[in-house]
């Protein structure tokens, strides 16, 4: 073997190397980073998981918000990534309790019943006026002594939370909106920021508040994470008091 032929084959044998080990690291770095989403979710390959739809407000028995659907759609696009199975169901229909599957609840306690049991069973601090009547508590969101109002079509907020019944137990993640466009952007910043939001709670429950700013103008693409209520939205409002 001359010498032109043997920087030949070692130049492929180098390629091929090179190339194999590019292969396999980024290969290791995709299953880690699945790994670790499907872990935020509770969403091992092949489980269930459960997606709480709520009505439409003002609309036809058993219709969703167009804004609703495309909550849906944001948040099935990662129940797809990790592997896992879709079952919708509307939310006066569910009858069983939470941790056996993942489940993402989406739409305020007015329109949306299993949003209501959570709040009553695990964020006892949060409180959202119900009243149907206009004025500026309308669907106001109170907790830990703050009171987050909606101005339509200017601010918007929506709690959006991750909530664990104990170790071993898969989530429950409530997008909790003053509207249904705020319910799309509580999906979208829970789609976009699941990394940061995993890195900064790990798998502890969580529950923040979102503020989404002129929808009118931007829809639901421009959110500012306006504060972290876990503490006071867990303690119930009259110990918080």
């Amino acid at each position: 073997m001359n010498d032109d032929v043997r920087n030949i084959v070692l130049g492929v044998v180098a390629t091929a190397i090179s190339g194999g080990f590019g292969w396999f690291s980024r290969t290791y770095l995709w299953r880690r980073t699945l790994r670790r989403k499907q872990a935020f979710f509770g969403l091992p390959t092949g489980s269930d998981c459960l997606f709480v739809v709520n009505r439409q407000m003002g609309g036809t028995e058993g219709s969703v918000h167009r804004n609703d659907a495309f909550a849906l759609l944001e948040i099935s696009a990662l129940i797809k990534d990790c592997g896992a199975n879709l079952q919708i169901v509307s939310h006066d229909s569910v009858r069983q309790g939470f941790g056996e599957r993942a489940e993402f609840c989406v739409g305020g306690p007015v329109s949306n019943a299993r949003t209501a049991a959570h709040l009553a069973s695990m964020l006892p601090g949060v409180r959202v006026d119900l009243s149907r009547d206009p004025g500026p508590d309308r669907g106001a969101i109170h907790v830990g002594g703050e009171t987050y109002r909606w101005d339509k079509g200017q601010t918007d907020h929506v709690l959006l939370a991750r909530l664990t019944a104990g170790p071993g137990s898969r989530p429950v993640f409530l997008v909790s909106g003053q509207t249904a466009i705020s319910n799309q952007a509580g999906a979208r910043y829970l789609a976009r920021h699941h990394q940061d939001l995993a890195r900064r709670y790990r798998g502890d429950s969580f529950c923040v508040v979102l503020k989404v700013n002129n929808s009118d103008a931007y829809g639901p693409d421009v959110v500012d994470l306006l504060a972290d209520v876990t503490r006071q939205a867990r303690t119930p409002a009259a110990a918080a008091a």
